[in-house]
């Protein structure tokens, strides 16, 4: 058994964070199932933008497609379900043998729709209408905006990853917008299996303070915030709320740590998977983090429901001056302008390789 298998053995799902058609074609995705125990993947724009712009995997269906389709945005849509079609065919068995509850892959709404409500609820049920697959997310960020289309599409019936959380206080925020629309549906009289998860960034933190923290703080508040949600994520479960939607046949929101590639060269690779190996959640990884992974890793148990140490640990960020709370909503709002510049990116990428395949066509 290897350290893949083994942090599977201990109850957490392992995702990949990163999807192109030379892994799906090559076979190399089929392999990470098979050895590595990977049950899912998740996507986003600066995937897809590398993906297409760093191999001619894709030009011939750009050639095709751009044919019937004119928008840009239309065609990147066509490009990206046909690999997430694929990939969820391939976690079919993981789907199936969990009932629902592994077994995943992910689409992004576009970020240029953070603060539409009514477009972002528009969105999510055409892109889950279009995949034809009932094991794909759709990705909604959990912004002050994000909240409501995330609850108006759980109760459409939409699955929905929500992304770009990074507190306890927003995981909270996401919990509740889904509570809300399974309750919804449980009081309409309708099915109340709809799946989600939370994506919680952990990285981030700890790039965000490389400069401020002091030297024995280097590397550690990401893992003391997915503490503190981990522990609001084990109350919440336990709640007489959640109880009381399970027992009519409700299945949980995971929380799902998200950001997990170490930016630090000097720290191990494999910090977050060890230190956040954790039952009944999942950990989406870069290839290169499950590689470094597979080969070497430390796992010394799983995290602890314990917040003392963390809450400890918090308490010396904020005597340096450090305030969790205002940097998680910058954090946020960073996030959400990243993925806009990452969307606008990918979309001129795709209008170039439009441009360039047609050319070569005629």
């Amino acid at each position: 058994m290897n350290h893949c298998q083994e942090l599977h053995q201990l109850g957490q799902s392992l995702w990949l964070d990163n999807i192109t058609r030379d892994l799906l074609n090559s076979g190399t995705l089929q392999k990470y199932i098979k050895d590595y125990a990977v049950t899912g993947l998740t996507s986003n724009p600066t995937i897809f933008d590398e993906a297409i712009g760093n191999s001619n995997a894709y030009d011939e269906a750009i050639a095709q497609i751009a044919r019937k389709v004119p928008l840009d945005e239309s065609l990147f849509m066509e490009l990206a379900l046909d690999d997430l079609r694929r990939a969820a065919d391939m976690f079919q068995p993981a789907y199936q043998q969990s009932q629902g509850m592994d077994g995943w892959v992910s689409m992004e709404v576009s970020p240029l729709l953070a603060y539409n409500t009514a477009n972002t609820i528009a969105a999510a049920k055409e892109i889950f209408a279009k995949a034809e697959r009932r094991n794909l997310f759709v990705k909604i960020p959990g912004t002050p905006a994000g909240v409501a289309a995330i609850e108006e599409s759980i109760f459409a019936g939409v699955p929905i990853n929500v992304t770009l959380l990074f507190s306890r206080e927003q995981y909270l925020a996401a919990a509740e917008a889904y509570l809300r629309g399974i309750e919804r549906r449980l009081q309409a009289g309708l099915d109340v299996k709809v799946r989600s998860v939370a994506s919680v960034f952990i990285s981030r933190w700890d790039r965000a303070v490389t400069s401020t923290a002091p030297a024995e703080l280097q590397n550690r508040l990401g893992i003391a915030i997915a503490y503190r949600t981990y522990h609001a994520y084990r109350e919440l479960l336990a709640s007489p709320r959640w109880s009381k939607l399970a027992a009519a046949g409700a299945l949980p929101q995971t929380l799902l740590w998200a950001s997990t590639g170490v930016k630090d060269p000097k720290a191990s690779p494999t910090l977050y998977v060890e230190e956040l190996a954790a039952p009944n959640t999942i950990n989406t990884m870069p290839e290169k983090t499950l590689l470094a992974f597979a080969e070497r890793a430390n796992l010394h148990g799983v995290m602890k429901e314990d917040t003392t140490e963390s809450e400890k640990l918090l308490a010396q960020f904020n005597k340096a001056g450090i305030d969790v709370d205002v940097l998680a909503a910058q954090l946020q709002r960073e996030g959400a302008e990243a993925f806009v510049k990452s969307w606008q990116q990918l979309l001129k990428r795709i209008a170039d390789k439009r441009a360039s395949v047609t050319e070569a066509v005629s």
